[in-house]
């Protein structure tokens, strides 16, 4: 009997030795183990289920997006996290509430369309990640543009900087000009190069965006950042002396048409990617464009154009002295289903460990000011991300913001036929009819 009861005690010990020690070990690299994540600080093995993320990553973003949710699975090995992209995002979402099978989250790059969804109701509010949505992640810029009325409802995993302008260093040097720091000085350079036999501009005028992305860069800088908020809300009209100085601005540009690459029809035909083409090729058929971020992976595999020695840009110049400022787009991370899966996703994304994924893979800017540059692969990309979570001053995309009617069809058209006919006041007129219905 005692020696029954002797090993009876040493089994026992044995199972506490080996709970206490299993209680004491981490996590191994596989995330077998109990680890925690950027974002929460808890236990993450505790965490299981499914979510399911939708947006409207495809191609190498798709590729690269998966990878930060294999990261994410190291993290929480018991939540099982499936990635849905879209060609329609706004379409998709939208047919997905109306059925009630919306997905657990999703990553959209128009704020608007989150406002529309909170109007309905579909959305959750962000209340749980108060800690991981503070300034001491993300510039107070950020954090507002995730807010409704007070209340968190998104948060910005990735995003771009639009206040660039790329140019073709070998165009530059024959002109003789360097990057210009003042509108003024761009506009002088533009003259110059010219003159070197080579249109200072192209244009995809083809795309309605890129017009509008050019005016709110002029705008933001020539009005300053509050109208540029006000406009953004339409708490002042289009006919504002101040949106007449953008235009006017713009009709500077417009009307030198010898000056365009394809001259003003040829660049009414001019899509995007050809207008990069075009500043990449050898030799070059325009010297400059001004886009975002994004230009060089346009012809990334198609362009033999090296960083730094065939190719460059510089920050969009001020315009009378004004501060620094970056305009800018990015997707905004929503709630539509609140579980513990789906908050363990939001937290993940939320964190630098997520960023510096994709980061390191390249085509992609953070917002969370905890992704360092050297999480970017080259000097270069360095150089034009890291400000998207350090400028002094953010300011997203105007025709993002805008109802969808405005901002994605009407703003269009409008500045498309601004680029035919540059006429600033009839521009301005048509401009504020049209916005004055989509904010009704």
């Amino acid at each position: 009997m005692k020696r029954a009861f002797d090993l009876r005690l040493v089994a026992l010990l044995v199972v506490l030795l080996l709970a206490i020690a299993a209680g004491c070990g981490g996590g191994d690299e596989e995330g077998g183990g109990e680890t925690t994540s950027g974002g929460g600080g808890s236990s993450n093995s505790n965490v299981s289920g499914s979510v399911t993320i939708l947006s409207d990553w495809t191609g190498p973003e798709g590729a690269s997006f998966q990878a930060v949710l294999d990261g994410f699975k190291k993290a929480y090995p018991n939540v099982n996290a499936k990635y849905r992209p879209s060609t329609n995002i706004s379409q998709d979402l939208s047919t997905a509430i109306e059925g009630g099978a919306p997905p657990d989250l999703a990553a959209v790059p128009n704020p608007g369309l989150t406002d529309d969804y909170q109007s309905r109701g579909a959305l959750k509010p962000l209340d749980f990640m108060k800690d991981s949505l503070s300034t001491d992640n993300y510039s107070q810029d950020w954090l507002d543009l995730g807010m409704i009325d007070g209340t968190t409802y998104g948060f910005f995993f990735k995003g771009a900087n639009k206040s660039t302008i790329w140019y073709n260093v070998h165009a530059f040097e024959d002109a003789g000009v360097e990057a210009p720091e003042t509108f003024p000085d761009l506009m002088t350079a533009a003259q110059t190069i010219k003159a070197s036999g080579v249109p200072a501009w192209s244009i995809g005028a083809a795309n309605g965006w890129v017009l509008t992305d050019l005016f709110e860069n002029i705008y933001v800088r020539s009005a300053g950042v509050d109208k540029y908020h006000q406009l953004s809300d339409h708490e002042i009209p289009w006919t504002d002396q101040s949106v007449k100085d953008a235009l006017k601005m713009m009709a500077d540009i417009f009307n030198d048409t010898d000056n365009i690459v394809g001259g003003r029809d040829g660049a009414l035909q001019t899509d995007f990617p050809t207008s990069v083409s075009a500043v990449f090729a050898d030799p070059p058929k325009g010297a400059m464009i001004a886009e975002g971020d994004f230009v060089p992976g346009v012809v990334a595999g198609q362009s033999p154009a090296k960083a730094t020695t065939d190719y460059d840009f510089f920050d969009f110049p001020s315009v009378g002295g004004s501060t620094s400022v970056v305009v800018g787009g990015g997707n905004e991370v929503i709630m539509f289903k609140d579980s513990p899966a789906s908050e363990a996703l939001a937290e993940y994304l939320a964190s630098p460990e997520a960023g510096e994924i994709w980061a390191k893979r390249g085509g992609f800017a953070s917002p969370n000011k905890n992704v360092g540059e050297d999480a970017y692969p080259d000097e270069i990309t360095k150089r034009v991300e890291t400000p998207v979570a350090q400028a002094e001053n953010f300011v997203f995309d105007m025709s993002d913001l805008a109802p969808a009617q405005f901002g994605s069809t009407d703003e269009f058209t409008i500045l498309q036929d601004f680029f035919k006919n540059p006429d600033v006041d009839a521009t301005a007129k048509k401009l504020e009819s049209a916005a004055a219905k989509a904010y009704k």
